[in-house]
């Protein structure tokens, strides 16, 4: 389906209840492939989040009894559930996915009670036993990726002053920003990272003005966890710094810059996903994988990375794969300086308190709020 078409789709969303249950007994009785939706929060192109879940539907393309149909720059409010509905019952869609962090409470739950013979599969959410069982939640442990990241940062770095450019303070994004300067620790113990909230995920002004500002107090090497890296990432290369990758490669944008990043392999979980739904069998409602899984993986290293560089990365990222090695284990203290891992004990990525992070570690200059 082409955006032409999509957009179609927006002008019949004001069609009335039950012209669309009549749309869909039509469509939905002749239609003999499974059909996919997917939602985006930004554009589709933008060398990030959005565009390593385009990639992702994309392989869903190559397969056989499946039709794909996306949707673009739609807001978290009311409208990601038109959307949604429209892709219900205008395109017959059975196997949904919401991709934006937003879209989950209350919109993707809504419509799971409203459509239980639907499966949305949501990116990002915490799916619990209260929540409707055709509705699911997955996402990656991609903080192993900006750990093996990280520690390329801290080999790299002269200054030994990291930045990081985030745009909201919730779990996921906190355990990117403490994975990362964690990592850049065993390469550089004294490194620390600078973290500049913008305050929401697409921000390219703040983002800019956020990437001027950690240059000008003297980083050398920066990261980000926004939709589009893209402002980050040619800002800073452009004024000399080095950057690390997010979402995805970076490197066709800043070449002579690039030091390595941590990617989503989506290509390889939504085939794996509707291969499932087409069974007949059940996704679960709460998926979560790392480098073992192949969920996520590191950027292959720049050619400013030096080689003890990369035989550290290259020793830890093997360790994360096989299962073998834990990234939060005490003693670790927040930037405050209070005890948020006691000494002996650890937090392993499947461990639930780590996706209830609220907190920055040592060694991080910022505050979540």
């Amino acid at each position: 389906m082409t955006f032409r078409q999509i957009s179609r789709r927006r002008v019949l969303q004001g069609t009335s209840a039950v012209a669309l249950a009549g749309l869909t007994s039509g469509r939905q009785a002749f239609a003999a492939d499974t059909t996919v939706g997917f939602v985006y929060v930004g554009s589709r192109d933008d060398y990030g989040y959005n565009q390593a879940h385009a990639a992702g539907a994309a392989a869903l393309k190559k397969m056989a009894g499946v039709k794909v149909v996306e949707e673009e720059k739609v807001p978290e409010t009311d409208a990601v559930e038109k959307t949604m509905e429209s892709m219900i019952n205008l395109d017959g869609a059975t196997l949904l996915f919401p991709t934006s962090y937003g879209y989950y409470a209350p919109h993707t739950l809504k419509l799971g009670a409203k459509y239980p013979k639907v499966r949305f599969e949501h990116a990002g959410g915490l799916w619990t036993e209260k929540d409707p069982k055709n509705v699911g939640s997955y996402f990656g442990y991609i903080d192993e990726a900006q750990y093996v990241a990280g520690i390329v940062a801290g080999y790299s770095t002269k200054t030994g002053k990291l930045g990081f450019v985030a745009a909201k303070p919730i779990p996921q994004l906190l355990r990117n920003v403490n994975s990362f300067i964690l990592g850049a620790r065993l390469a550089n113990p004294k490194a620390t990272l600078q973290v500049i909230f913008t305050g929401d995920w697409s921000m390219p002004v703040k983002e800019a003005e956020a990437t001027n500002s950690l240059i000008d107090s003297g980083v050398d090497v920066l990261t980000c966890h926004v939709d589009g890296p893209k402002t980050v990432m040619e800002n800073a290369a452009r004024r000399g710094a080095m950057v690390s990758g997010y979402h995805v490669s970076a490197a066709p944008l800043v070449p002579k810059s690039y030091l390595t990043g941590a990617e989503w392999n989506w290509e390889a979980v939504y085939p794996k996903f509707v291969k499932m739904f087409q069974a007949g069998e059940t996704i679960p409602n709460f998926y979560r994988g790392g480098l073992k899984e192949g969920v996520v993986k590191v950027s292959p290293y720049g050619p400013m990375v030096s080689e003890e560089a990369k035989k550290h990365a290259d020793d830890i990222k093997a360790k994360l794969t096989a299962g073998s090695y834990v990234i939060y284990k005490g003693p670790l203290k927040d930037n405050k300086g209070n005890t948020v891992i006691a000494a002996g004990a650890s937090q392993g990525q499947t461990d639930p308190e780590l996706e209830k992070m609220g907190y920055l570690v040592e060694g991080v200059i910022g505050a979540t709020s």
